[in-house]
């Protein structure tokens, strides 16, 4: 009875560290535009146990501007992914001030960090399971977001690396909307005169963050359905005081999300790039998300026969949140299959 007592605390102790933040130093990292990051390290999370055969990995990357330690919440028996089942790699993406970013290298700090793409985000997270974690093959690739562009990239870039992928609320080819409203963001940061080419001492993002996520991560039928005019602004207000990603951070992976393409691989054709696949592929997507507009995700979907969750509360973006029970339900019958 001791030793039984003794074993089910050991367990939940590995368990607790295992979802501790740790990191992995890849030194000096090439990237696709032939730059490198210097002293190159990721951070990442590990949830549930991985069983003899690594038949059960699950990769879980970052949104914009999300860091693992907010995809916590999602990885448990009952939640988005059951850990009592899946072995879950929660893995930061370059640029979110955990793994190397403008905001925490020393040796090329603010905007003399180079230029990232999305494929460099998934050519770290290759590194990291094959390289540090030994892991040669993964059962799925899921994400939110950005993290759902990242899924898309991997089923491109790696297609054999994975059984299932599932992409929520992303997309694999950035639409003309898309770049503008990045470009906007990136514009109100540059054009605020704290910015300082990025030597700043306040952060010029702080506001214009905090605007844009009200004006883009929902609808406008919703914001108007759900606020006053005046509680609108009182939350832009409550935000900007709040912790948020560094703007140096933010325009390095704003810049990533709008380069992205997966067409360029295949001669222009985004429908190539959707044939090379050879996971299983399950796309969730958002009918009124003005974040990251749903069209290219559905095209790719539909070009393969791919099957669909669309998400139709009028949440915009935030449908993760809205429709989450049927995002759940969608994630895990779509695993167990």
């Amino acid at each position: 009875m001791i030793k039984r007592i003794f074993v089910v605390i050991f367990l939940l102790a590995s368990s607790a560290f295992a979802q501790q933040q740790q990191f992995a130093s890849i030194g000096d990292f090439k990237l696709v535009s032939g730059e490198v990051i210097r002293d190159c390290r990721i951070g990442y999370r590990t949830f549930g146990t991985l069983n003899a055969d690594k038949t059960n990995a699950i990769l879980f990357p970052t949104w914009a501007g999300g860091t693992t330690e907010k995809l916590m919440t999602n990885f448990a028996p009952g939640k988005l992914v059951d850990t009592s089942k899946y072995y879950v790699i929660a893995v930061d993406a370059l640029a979110n001030g955990v793994s190397s970013s403008p905001s925490n290298s020393t040796l090329q700090p603010r905007m003399k960090f180079p230029k990232i793409t999305i494929r460099d985000m998934v050519n770290t997270q290759h590194y990291l399971l094959t390289n540090v974690l030994g892991i040669k093959r993964i059962y799925a690739v899921m994400g939110i977001s950005m993290g759902g562009m990242q899924t898309f990239q991997w089923i491109t870039a790696y297609p054999d690396f994975m059984d299932k992928a599932i992409p929520i609320v992303g997309s694999p080819q950035m639409g003309a909307y898309d770049v503008l409203q990045w470009q906007m963001q990136i514009s109100a940061i540059e054009d605020n005169p704290a910015w300082n080419h990025g030597d700043y001492t306040t952060d010029p993002g702080k506001l214009a963050n905090a605007e844009f996520a009200m004006l883009l991560l929902t609808s406008p039928e919703n914001v108007n359905r759900t606020h006053t005019a005046q509680q609108v602004l009182d939350d832009v207000e409550k935000e900007k005081s709040k912790p948020s990603l560094d703007s140096n951070d933010k325009i390095r992976q704003s810049e990533a999300m709008m380069a992205l393409d997966l067409a360029k691989d295949f001669n222009g054709s985004l429908e190539a790039a959707a044939h090379a696949v050879k996971a299983k592929l399950l796309v969730i997507a958002s009918k009124y998300d003005h974040t990251v507009t749903p069209d290219a995700a559905l095209r790719f979907a539909k070009s393969i026969n791919a099957p669909v969750v669309e998400l139709t509360s009028g949440c915009g973006h935030l449908a993760t949140n809205c429709e989450a029970d049927k995002i759940q339900t969608a994630v895990e019958q779509f695993l167990a299959r």
